[in-house]
């Protein structure tokens, strides 16, 4: 007897896991690139020229990928990875300040 409905939203798909993943580590790599080019830039700005390169599909010069969707969480929740891995770091005196 199966007397509740299956839990769809609990199964996430193989592909969409992969396509998940790809899209993070897209991410990451604008970030990083962005933040190597100018050594340290105001958070807001850094999420503005990701969300940008990902409209245009421009991952730096000379390459390109497909242009996806990209929302100011998504870059958020990138950036809070790459400042946990030690990749990022904050400034003392201003915080809302990053650097690479």
């Amino acid at each position: 007897l199966r007397l509740l409905p299956q839990q769809r939203y609990l199964r996430t798909e193989r592909a969409e896991v992969s396509a998940l993943e790809r899209k993070r580590n897209v991410l990451c790599c604008l970030i990083t690139r962005i933040l190597k080019a100018e050594k340290q830039l105001h958070i807001d700005n850094l999420v503005f020229r990701v969300i940008d390169a990902c409209q245009k599909g421009e991952l730096g010069p000379g390459v390109q990928f497909l242009s996806f969707c990209c929302h100011s969480v998504d870059v958020l929740s990138c950036l809070l990875h790459l400042l946990n891995q030690g990749y990022l770091r904050r400034q003392e005196e201003r915080p809302h300040v990053l650097e690479y």
